[in-house]
């Protein structure tokens, strides 16, 4: 793999870091603005709102930009939000610096494929999507549990500093390593690109990651809770028992691209119906501690295996069409299979069986994408077989 592409993972591990490092400081960023931790938490669907909003927005906005200059403008929009984080003396003002670094996730990801599958031969298209977004299991690993060490021992705004140090950093290796643009960019009308995004395969396709990451939200939300409350594990444990969901994160991130890259329709099918069984599974897994510890480096394994299939796949529906955008469109499904999922959690919780019953109704999201990905490539057998009797 180029160093360009790992250029590429240093900008992921800083965008990871800043979207998920938040929620181990909620403590410290509600005692100090003076809010409550349930509005304090607000800030994480705040994030995940400005990705799925800004997206597609700054990927149309930067569409006949060379993609090079659109991910250095991204890494100076997100080191500066990071910045403004750090320096917020309101929860208001920390709340718009949220979304802005945000507006700059989602772009990153979309833009960050394109260059990663342009980088490398064709059969390794899929495995440069997963070494890009190694990045950001490597935040989850290593950069969340120390910068919410750095905020607990520090206060949360010296996390923020460091985060926008990791951008500096991030910014100078893009700028250094990754190539020009081959050619210049298409002066295509983004409305043209939003027209091949209206396409069938293209929506299919980002309905399938939605609801393949609802699943994984539903329960990887709520887990500290079942781990304790259903396992009965200490507190104390839970942050050591995630370390083995990071683990799981970066191997199944990479499996999954090596899988996609030597049949992707299989490897989507495949993953999907891993994740789901894996989630049905967890259900009985969380009655024993030893089952449950080994069920949560599977969920992270069957999680992130989808990540670069999903990608991948949504890129090929989009067929060349304002691959920029559907590449972006798709991190927002991702992200809006977040919000799904943890809401569908939430209701199971408040007016379903509780905790214990989480795992086995996330279960039906990945099946339902399963059902989707059928659903898919019937209709574009369909299609290819009418095709010679309307030419």
């Amino acid at each position: 793999m180029p160093l360009a592409l790992y250029a590429l993972t240093a900008g992921a591990f800083g965008i990871g870091v800043t979207e998920f490092v938040i929620m181990g400081l909620l403590l410290e960023v509600g005692g100090d603005l003076g809010v409550s931790v349930a509005t304090a938490g607000l800030l994480i669907s705040g994030y995940a709102l400005g990705v799925v909003v800004g997206a597609p927005l700054l990927t149309a906005m930067t569409s006949r930009w060379p993609r090079k200059q659109v991910l250095i403008v991204l890494m100076v929009i997100f080191t500066l939000g990071n910045a403004a984080c750090a320096l917020a003396p309101s929860y208001g003002l920390l709340m718009a610096a949220r979304v802005l670094t945000a507006f700059a996730h989602g772009t990153f990801f979309g833009v960050g494929s394109v260059v990663a599958t342009g980088l490398v031969a064709p059969d390794k298209r899929a495995s440069a999507i997963a070494v890009m977004f190694t990045g950001l299991t490597v935040a989850n690993i290593l950069g969340v549990p120390f910068g919410t060490w750095l905020g607990q021992q520090f206060g949360w705004r010296a996390t923020f500093w460091a985060v926008a140090l990791i951008g500096l950093v991030a910014l100078a290796v893009i700028a250094l390593l990754v190539p020009r643009d081959k050619s210049a960019p298409q002066a295509e009308d983004w409305r043209a690109d939003l027209k091949a995004m209206a396409r069938r395969p293209v929506l299919l396709g980002l309905l399938t990651t939605v609801l393949g990451y609802a699943g994984v939200f539903a329960v990887f939300t709520y887990i500290a809770p079942a781990l304790t409350e259903i396992t009965g594990f200490s507190s104390a444990a839970v942050s050591p028992i995630l370390l083995v969901f990071g683990g799981g994160l970066v191997a199944g991130n990479l499996l999954g691209g090596k899988l996609a890259d030597a049949n992707l329709v299989r490897t989507v099918f495949g993953t999907l119906v891993l994740l789901a069984v894996v989630l049905g599974l967890m259900t009985f897994a969380l009655q024993d501690r030893i089952a449950a510890v080994l069920f949560v480096g599977l969920l992270g394994a069957a999680a992130f295996a989808t990540v670069a299939p999903l990608q991948m796949w949504v890129l090929e529906k989009a067929d060349g069409a304002g691959q920029s955008l559907a590449s972006s469109f798709n991190i927002a499904a991702f992200n809006l299979g977040n919000a799904l999922g943890a809401w569908a959690g939430g209701v199971v919780i408040a007016h379903g069986t509780g905790l214990a019953t989480i795992p086995l109704v996330a279960a039906l999201f990945p099946a339902a994408a399963v059902l989707i990905v059928g659903l898919s490539l019937h209709l574009d057998r369909r299609q290819a077989l009418a095709a010679p009797a309307t030419c």
